[in-house]
Order: C-alpha cells, then sequence, then structure tokens
C-alpha cells in the first residue's frame, strides 16, 4: 500500500470513529432529554451493534497511524502516540462496559439511579475520547499542512 493510501485510510478511519462517538452521544443526549423510553431502548441497541464498526475503525486509525509514524521523534506523532493508549483504554475499560450495561438495562426497563450514573460516565468518557481524538486530528493535520 503507498504511503498516499495508507494516509487515506488512515484518515477515513479516524474521521469514522470520530462520527461514530459523536453520533452515539447526541443520539444518547436526545433520546434521554426528548424522546421516549423505547427511542432510549432502540438507541441503546444501535449504539451496541455500532461498538463493532467502532472498533474497526480505531483498529484500522491505530494500525495505520502506527505504520506511518514509525520510529518518529516529530512532537505531533509523540503527542499522538502519547494519546492513543489513553482513547483505546477508555474505550475498552469504560466505554464499551457501558454501552453493553446501558443496552442490557434498558431492554429490562430498569431506568433506575444506577442507569442514570452509568449513562453520565458514559457520556463523560465519550466528550474525553473525542476530545483527545480531535487533538490528535488536529496534530495529524498539523504534520500534514508543515510537509505541504
Amino acid at each position: 500500500m503507498t504511503r498516499n493510501n495508507l494516509r487515506k485510510l488512515h484518515l477515513t478511519a479516524a474521521r469514522t470513529a470520530c462520527l461514530l462517538i459523536a453520533t452515539f452521544w447526541i443520539s444518547t443526549l436526545i433520546s434521554e432529554m426528548f424522546l421516549s423510553l423505547n427511542a432510549v431502548i432502540w438507541v441503546k441497541n444501535a449504539i451496541v451493534y455500532g461498538v463493532f464498526l467502532l472498533m474497526a475503525a480505531m483498529a484500522i486509525t491505530g494500525a495505520t497511524g502506527f505504520k506511518m509514524g514509525g520510529k518518529s521523534k516529530h512532537p505531533n506523532i509523540a503527542a499522538k502516540k502519547k494519546r492513543m493508549p489513553l482513547i483505546a483504554l477508555n474505550g475498552l475499560l469504560i466505554l464499551l462496559p457501558c454501552a453493553f450495561y446501558l443496552c442490557h438495562k434498558a431492554n429490562s426497563e430498569q431506568f433506575d439511579s444506577v442507569f442514570y450514573a452509568v449513562q453520565g460516565v458514559e457520556l463523560v468518557a465519550g466528550l474525553v475520547n473525542l476530545s483527545l481524538m480531535a487533538l490528535s486530528m488536529k496534530d495529524g493535520l498539523a504534520i500534514r499542512k508543515r510537509k505541504a
């Protein structure tokens, strides 16, 4: 695969991951604040299905990023490499379990204080990941502009 194709794949996967997380986040807020409990249940189920696409997009983003970054000492690349484990750990240890737990609770129609506490944790963790991913995209674009 050429470097240009690798870069395009990396960018597409990163954008897909960001878009999915943002969609999950916004859908959760809208359904919980303005729609019915059936809509919340639907959103929670859709998120669990969408998580598999998100995991693929994140894996592709990470793999292509490490391949392009190699052993570079460039500060922007170093920052991206430092953020990626935080993004992955937040996703695997917080966001993924929250998504499955909330889906289970919603399907059982258990909208109790624990559901909403976990929902709060998920929303905060989602914002953290979106912020870290946005910083990485900013660094990536800065690297590209400097080369051009």
